[in-house]
Order: structure tokens, then C-alpha cells, then sequence
């Protein structure tokens, strides 16, 4: 799990990238995720401190992800019921928390590296397969999945060794809201909290 959590951090701070000014296609959504890597490799060898990487990271998330949809979807149903201003407080806890939490764990990345084994569309995206080398471990299968609904190529969703990062996340923003009784507005100020 401490190794799932960290290429799931990897993923999540990982995430969005720029206007592609073709439509989105193997090479496309190759790219994004080798520019995605090569920024968080920058993040990690600066030398900087944690806080300092923790706001690098959150803005690699930012910039690589759709955020917007990550964050819907890890709200899941509750969403139907919370105010548009809820939704946009949400949406920017939620980057916070998912750069802090995820950042936490880049440190185990340094001297490793993300190499893209292969491309292939599914659906109306794009896999990125990906091997991940860490320092004394074993190599390990991390897969960035890339769409351009958005308007833009980005990472909507990652698996770390078949572990599914939506998922993930809209289990536990689910235990957060059941902790303060399906109430929105606290579980956001804990997602603020955690960040």
C-alpha cells in the first residue's frame, strides 16, 4: 500500500496538461505523460523543501489533470446535492488534499524514474502504460489514462499496479463525509485541514 500511495501521488500530482492544438492521439497522449514525469522529476531533484514541493506538486496536478472531473467524480453522488459553490470549494480542497497526501509520498521517487511502455485508445481515451523503477524495489505498472473532453489532453484517472485511483479517492472522500454526517461544508474544511 506505501508504494500505491505514492505512484497514486504521482498520478494525482501529475495530472493535467496543455491545449493540444491537434485532437488527441498516441503521440499526444505520450507526450503529456513524459512532460508530466519530466515535472515531477524537476519537483523532486530541486532540492526544495516539502512545503515548497507540496505547492510545486499542486501545481503539476493542476496543470496535467482534469481536475474538474477527478473531483466530481470523487464527490460521487453527493454531488447531485451540493451547491454550485460547494462544488468549486470542493474542487479546490480536493487539489490540495490530493497534492498533499499524494506528495507526501514523492520522496521515494528520487533517483527512480517513469518510463511509457505503450499507448493504446480504449474507448474515447487514451492508456499510457507505464513502468515505474523506485530505488530497492521492483519495478512496478503504473497506467495514466488521457482524454481530451476537457477541451484539453489530460489525465483523468491513473491504476498503480491494477489499483484505480478514482475509486480510491471517492471511497475515502466518502468516509470523510460519513465522519461529519453527510454535512458538505465540513468535510470540505477537513479536506482543508488535511491539505
Amino acid at each position: 500500500m506505501h508504494r500505491r500511495m505514492f505512484l497514486a501521488a504521482a498520478g494525482a500530482a501529475t495530472l493535467t496538461a496543455p491545449a493540444a492544438l491537434s485532437a488527441l492521439d498516441e503521440g499526444s497522449a505520450s507526450r503529456l505523460i513524459n512532460a508530466l514525469v519530466a515535472d515531477i522529476n524537476k519537483v523532486i531533484d530541486s532540492g526544495k523543501s516539502e512545503k515548497a514541493m507540496y505547492r510545486e506538486f499542486e501545481r503539476i496536478f493542476g496543470r496535467y489533470s482534469d481536475t474538474s472531473y477527478i473531483a466530481a467524480y470523487a464527490m460521487g453522488v453527493d454531488g447531485r446535492r451540493a451547491s454550485s459553490a460547494q462544488k468549486k470549494a470542493f474542487s479546490q480542497a480536493f487539489q490540495g488534499y490530493i497534492s498533499r497526501k499524494y506528495g507526501q509520498r514523492f520522496r521515494e521517487f528520487i533517483g527512480g524514474r517513469l518510463e511509457v511502455t505503450g499507448v493504446k485508445r480504449v474507448k474515447k481515451w487514451y492508456e499510457v502504460a507505464t513502468i515505474a523503477y523506485l530505488q530497492g524495489q521492483s519495478p512496478f505498472e503504473v497506467t495514466f489514462l488521457v482524454s481530451d473532453r476537457s477541451g484539453k489532453d489530460l489525465f483523468f484517472n491513473m491504476y498503480i499496479e491494477g489499483v484505480n485511483l478514482l475509486l480510491t479517492e471517492r471511497t475515502e472522500i466518502g468516509a470523510i463525509l460519513d465522519r461529519n454526517k453527510g454535512d458538505i461544508d465540513k468535510m470540505i474544511s477537513e479536506l482543508k485541514r488535511l491539505s
